[in-house]
């Protein structure tokens, strides 16, 4: 059973009209009844969620569906403390930007005069870059799931996340450059404001956050095993199975915020009225910084300043183990939405953007899906069939032709656009002289040359690798003529697909040798998401 209340402003407002964003106005009560039902596909018996909406700052929904604890039966209410994931990035930048205020640091500040424990990679890294995740520092996740203790199968501290990063040879990207997401960055930064103030990120924001914005029910897990009144456990889905999916690690700023969603609205309120800082920092808060070329990125302080459903937004979502949130703002319409889940089962992940587009209809001119475009020949693009390398990650690229179309690696149909350009989702591949461009969603830029295929070298590859960046070993073998990876720590080895001379790709990334100068050796490269070109010796 739904456990659902409105505050004594929804009670008037269900006796009026109201339209947050349509041309036709239809009454609240209907509009609720709309929100009830998508909603109610948190079935009873099983975990669930808490959501929330204010406008113009009032609550006019809140409700909680779902279970909080499985095993003892405790409905989900509107006081459960649940994590909000990276929501909780903005209470960090929060955190940064008043100590700014009080003249404890400048965000233009070099991050290695408060962690000089940092390597010095040949470009000064800011603070500002940590907050924007364009530090090209690798993410700390990422590095220890190569090493094959993902998060999750060890309570990793923020000190455990620093000693990870400072063990890593290089950037993703020379600073400014590109937006890769990378949690080490505001693990760095939670360091860096205990480190300036004296106090840990959890004592700090307490004080100067949640305590003067009245969120009373909001803390950080700072510490995995303290007992929390209220706290509703994660779980995620497996076939038909629930099971616990705890964040059992105390490394937080980059997530690890307990809260509610009403206190989320709480402080959407507090600091987009300007009551955060003094003067407000409400300015810096949505400030965004261009990319060193001088293009725009949208990724403030914890926040993405964007547009949705061609409404001006200020949004983030956030996933940490079986926990799932979402908190968007609309200000030309006053209108918040909190999202909060303790529950990772798949098919509901469309729940918070479905109450979004109820809400907030879409005045953009739709689109036309992109499908092949009808005169153009695909004999076009014949001439790039065959293997790509991009140097900047070592990433592989093949390019095939089918009865229905243009693929990529092997069994990605890419959409053709013109004679000269194909699209995967916001993915656009221009297709140049001897070469093929990819702009991903992001707007970066990489280019990828033609290089052939070749596995004649497989037995001067072969053998066993070491990471200090991962602290981690690889075996490689070769097997009825494929390659083979197999990490200290997994079962089952994963087989390399050959992409170009040297370079493979498996899931989830991407494999490549090199030949050191005047030896017979090779140093082994794997580049993944969030982490690229992280190095192995090979030591047999």
């Amino acid at each position: 059973m739904a456990l659902k209340s409105y505050s004594k402003y929804t009670l008037l407002l269900i006796l009026l009209t109201v339209c947050f964003s349509s041309a036709q106005a239809q009454s609240w009560e209907d509009t609720v009844a709309m929100i009830d039902k998508i909603f109610s596909r948190y079935q009873d018996g099983n975990p669930g969620a808490q959501l929330a909406i204010s406008k113009q700052g009032k609550i006019i929904y809140s409700a909680a569906r779902g279970m909080a604890n499985l095993e003892y039966k405790i409905p989900n209410a509107k006081n459960t403390k649940i994590e909000a994931g990276s929501v909780s990035k903005q209470f960090t930048s929060a955190s940064i930007l008043l100590l700014e205020q009080q003249g404890k640091l400048s965000l233009t500040d070099d991050i290695r005069k408060y962690v000089p424990e940092m390597p010095d990679y040949g470009h000064k890294i800011t603070i500002k870059h940590l907050m924007n995740h364009v530090s090209g520092i690798k993410d700390w996740g990422s590095i220890a799931g190569l090493g094959g203790w993902p998060r999750g199968t060890r309570a990793y501290s923020n000190e455990d996340a620093l000693q990870i990063i400072i063990r890593q040879k290089n950037l993703n990207n020379k600073p400014g450059d590109e937006y890769i997401y990378s949690n080490s960055g505001y693990n760095l930064l939670a360091i860096i404001v205990q480190r300036v103030s004296g106090s840990s990120l959890a004592e700090f924001s307490k004080k100067f956050i949640f305590e003067p914005a009245g969120m009373l029910q909001t803390e950080w897990r700072d510490d995995y095993q303290r007992v929390v009144s209220n706290r509703a456990f994660a779980y995620s889905k497996i076939g038909t199975i629930f099971i616990t999916n705890m964040p059992n690690e105390n490394a937080y700023g980059n997530g690890g915020l307990l809260t509610t969603v009403e206190d989320l609205l709480r402080w959407n309120d507090y600091y987009l009225n300007g009551k955060f800082g003094n003067p407000s920092l409400l300015p810096k808060q949505l400030a965004t910084t261009p990319f060193n070329n001088g293009r725009p990125h949208n990724y403030a302080a914890g926040l993405v300043v964007d547009s949705l459903n061609g409404w001006a937004s200020i949004t983030h979502s956030g996933a940490t183990a079986g926990y799932r949130a979402n908190l968007d703002y609309f200000p030309q319409l006053g209108l918040s939405i909190a999202w909060l889940s303790n529950n990772a089962q798949q098919d509901l992940g469309d729940i918070p953007f479905a109450i979004r587009n109820l809400l907030v209809k879409n005045k953009k001119r739709t689109e036309p899906a992109i499908n092949a475009i009808a005169g153009i020949d695909i004999a076009v693009f014949k001439k790039y069939i065959g293997s790509y390398r991009e140097p900047k990650t070592g990433a592989g690229l093949k390019i095939s032709e089918k009865d229905d179309g243009l693929y990529m690696n092997q069994d990605t149909k890419l959409s053709i656009h013109n004679a000269s350009e194909a699209r995967l989702g916001r993915s656009r591949y221009l297709f140049l002289d001897q070469k093929i461009a990819l702009i991903n969603g992001t707007d970066s830029t990489f280019y990828f040359a033609a290089s052939l295929p070749d596995i004649s070298n497989f037995h001067l590859i072969s053998g066993q690798y070491f990471s200090n960046e991962t602290a981690s070993g690889l075996k490689i073998y070769q097997k009825e003529g494929k390659l083979f990876m197999k990490g200290d720590r997994e079962e089952l080895p994963q087989l390399l697909n050959p992409q170009y001379k040297n370079g493979f790709s498996f899931f989830g990334g991407d494999l490549f040798f090199e030949e050191i100068k005047n030896t017979s050796s090779y140093k082994l490269y794997i580049s993944i998401a969030r982490a690229r070109k992280v190095g192995f010796e090979k030591i047999k």
